[in-house]
């Protein structure tokens, strides 16, 4: 089955779609990731939200700034597939997704966003390139990668 995507500015969203966003990003960033950090940062109100959805439920999901927000680059954070719903290749989906909304968005495909390391050929994938050193984030070994 493909996943159903939409991008929604923060004001669009509904509250249970802001509500199972949340619930996701825990789910995996927090729980599964054992990872204490403060996802509700403040900054989704700036965000263009891209959201894979699968039998109305929400299983991937992206969030979005215009360049100059994080970085001089358009920015992609948050990346996130449900853990049963990796095997179906939907975090490649929502990558697309994602380029496609900052193109139209924001008009440019110069995009930044902060991996996690193990996940540096999955971004190679969608045409990113490592820059810089490595660092730690939250206690995650990330890389800073740019797509041109």
């Amino acid at each position: 089955m493909s996943l159903q995507i939409e991008v929604k500015k923060f004001s669009e969203l509904k509250l249970t779609e802001l509500y199972d966003i949340l619930q996701l990003r825990s789910e995996v960033f927090v729980v599964e990731q054992d990872c204490v950090y403060q996802d509700i940062d403040g900054k989704d109100d700036q965000a263009l939200h891209v959201i894979g959805s699968k039998n109305g439920e929400i299983i991937a999901y992206t969030r979005c700034f215009e360049p100059g927000f994080y970085f001089d680059e358009a920015a992609i954070g948050r990346v996130v597939v449900k853990d049963t719903e990796r095997k179906f290749g939907y975090g490649h989906d929502i990558m697309k997704a994602s380029d496609k909304a900052i193109q139209k968005y924001y008009k440019t495909s110069n995009i930044k966003l902060s991996a996690q390391q193990y996940l540096i050929k999955f971004y190679e994938s969608h045409g990113y390139k490592t820059t810089g050193e490595g660092y730690l984030e939250d206690g995650i070994p990330h890389i800073a990668m740019i797509k041109d």
